[in-house]
């Protein structure tokens, strides 16, 4: 139906003699069909935004993470703790370094100053999952936005739309004529609001699925480096209950 649409509407500004220049097409509009498509690129600019953000923010976590990784696992397989937490402190933009400093840093406190065995182990499991949720809100910043413009953009094209046909058939009414071109200035000022709310949405849907899909990826690696940093924890405090024994 869709496709009957537009092939229809180009006819109609074929007949019309209505050419496919933006600048008169813009010239056309009526103020409620501008509004609509200024809303839209501005929708566009800030899905562009978040997704230049997003990405660079994404690749630059993955590429630290895949170098913290192997250094800080050296660190703690020597039993270097202080030298564990610089490197993660070199990494900033590494999701595991945040959360497996955070951990590191409450195992090392706690072994310090607490009395009661094994609450070092409560403590660094509460400052890894405080860890874990705070770098995933950081890393879904932007994103809902992209699912809501991905969503509401078809609408805000197909009130233009609406205005479009409305202009078209008041077109009908002040010419008294119902010829194609009467409606062909409203038709195409319908087909471009409808056409850019497209154009927004498509993009934001494809890429907001795509940053889940990455952010999913990221809790994984998160979850499994918190589980592997509490076991590295529990050996540890074993045997320094054991050479204590």
């Amino acid at each position: 139906m869709l496709v009957q649409l537009h092939v229809w509407s180009l006819y109609l500004l074929q007949e019309g003699g209505v050419a496919f220049d933006p600048r008169s097409m813009w010239n056309q509009m009526g103020t409620p069909a501008r509004i609509v498509v200024i809303l839209l690129f501005l929708m566009s600019a800030y899905s562009i935004g978040v997704m230049i953000d997003r990405f660079m923010a994404y690749s630059a976590a993955r590429k630290q993470s895949r170098q913290f990784a192997p250094a800080v696992a050296g660190a703690l397989r020597e039993g270097k703790l202080d030298e564990a937490v610089k490197i993660a402190d070199r990494y900033k933009k590494s999701h595991l370094a945040k959360v497996v400093v955070a951990g590191l840093q409450e195992f090392q406190a706690h072994q310090i100053s607490s009395d009661i065995p094994g609450e070092e182990i409560d403590a660094s499991k509460r400052a890894l999952d405080r860890a874990e949720a705070i770098v995933r809100a950081e890393l879904k910043r932007g994103v809902s936005g992209l699912a809501t413009i991905g969503s509401v953009a078809p609408f805000v094209g197909l009130f233009g739309t609406v205005v479009g046909i409305i202009n078209a058939f008041k077109g009908i009414s002040n010419e008294k004529s119902t010829g194609l071109s009467a409606v062909a200035g409203g038709i195409s000022e319908a087909l471009v609001t409808t056409a850019i709310g497209l154009f927004v949405a498509i993009p934001a849907v494809m890429v907001f699925n795509y940053f889940t899909g990455r952010i999913e990826a990221f809790d994984v690696e998160m979850g499994n480096s918190s589980s592997e940093l509490i076991d590295y924890f529990l050996k540890r405090s074993q045997r320094g209950a054991g050479a204590r024994k």
